[in-house]
């Protein structure tokens, strides 16, 4: 792969990131609301009254925040901060940084959601693989059915109902939470249990919609292999089964699926939000979620941007390894 490549996509990923990130700075400005306000507002609201000082205190968090500055100086503050990773100060509890709030959350999510995406990504790319391979047992056709019918529910109605039976009726795991509520984190294998159990229930509701995703478009790719000419000449040739189905048929078929897995494990706050809040998980859904009802809003434009950067290096990532995974792709000059 050439150097100049390289630097070229760099480049455009660093692109990307500060376009997405202007656009993150200004959206939520064009509506003329003024975060401190709203979140003071709320707090006010919650209590019952409205607090004395109120403008006072607006003031003070707009000289706090930098709100009090003309744009386009926030804006040069903003992409400082950013390059930094400095998400300022939470406004709805504050003195608590944004940062420190995205790392206590950002572990929870990764452990979850990283771990069943990519569970669920080897799964149902070998069902798919088998399925869609006419040599393999006929049993595994009687698979399409159901796991096409659980893809077609979301996340969080899977959640629901799983919570429901297995949660409240039948009581074998717990209902919520990352742990069980009074115990003190540690590195303690009562605690890693308890964790464990508390992730079960998340983890089936991603795991079961997931697969049957996976193994639909695997199973499409592979049919689709078996009429290329390569898969047709290496059977002429008298190749065995096994030797087609691993070095021709899913090789080839494996490149729109790496395609796919980098772009949902960028994508993996926003597609399992809903799951962390259903469950009360302590990731960054729940903590977005929060941050969105509580008009948090430095809180979402740091969870926002964490999720840009997470997309654009994933694609820059996976564009740098595609020549590895199919050598007919070089970015060498003809």
């Amino acid at each position: 792969m050439r150097p100049d490549y390289v630097v070229k996509r760099f480049g455009m990923f660093l692109l990307i990131v500060w376009l997405a990130a202007t656009v993150n700075f200004f959206l939520p400005r064009l509506g003329g609301q003024n975060p401190a306000r709203a979140a003071l507002a709320e707090q006010a609201a919650a209590g019952g009254n409205i607090q004395l000082g109120m403008e006072e205190m607006i003031a003070e968090y707009d000289r706090k925040f930098g709100l009090d500055q003309p744009l386009w100086k926030q804006y040069l503050t903003y992409l400082g901060d950013m390059s930094r990773l400095d998400f300022n100060y939470s406004i709805a509890t504050y003195p608590q940084k944004v940062i420190d709030m995205i790392g206590h959350a950002l572990p929870w999510t990764i452990g979850l959601l990283l771990t069943t995406t990519i569970f669920s990504w080897i799964v149902g790319g070998l069902l798919g693989a088998f399925m869609g391979w006419p040599r393999s047992p006929k049993f595994l056709s009687y698979l399409m059915p159901p796991l096409l019918s659980l893809n077609a529910i979301p996340f969080f109605l899977l959640g629901l109902l799983l919570i429901y039976f297995v949660a409240f009726r039948l009581r074998l795991l717990p209902l919520s939470g990352g742990y069980t509520p009074g115990t003190f984190p540690a590195l303690a294998p009562s605690f890693m249990r308890d964790v464990l159990s508390h992730s079960i229930l998340p983890a089936l509701s991603i795991i079961l919609v997931s697969v049957g995703g996976w193994a639909l478009t695997m199973r499409a790719m592979m049919i689709t292999t078996q009429g290329e000419d390569y898969v047709t000449y290496a059977d002429a040739k008298g190749l065995k089964g096994r030797t087609i189905f691993t070095r021709y048929a899913i090789r080839n078929a494996l490149l729109p699926q790496t395609t796919a897995l980098a772009l949902a494990l960028g994508q993996l706050i926003s597609g399992a939000l809903l799951v962390e809040v259903v469950f009360t998980y302590p990731g960054i859904g729940t903590l977005l979620y929060r941050a969105i009802r509580g008009s948090d809003f430095y809180v979402v434009q740091g969870i926002v941007f964490i999720l840009i950067v997470s997309i654009g290096l994933a694609t820059f990532i996976l564009d740098l390894i595609y020549p590895v995974l199919d050598p007919r792709i070089t970015y060498r000059r003809a």
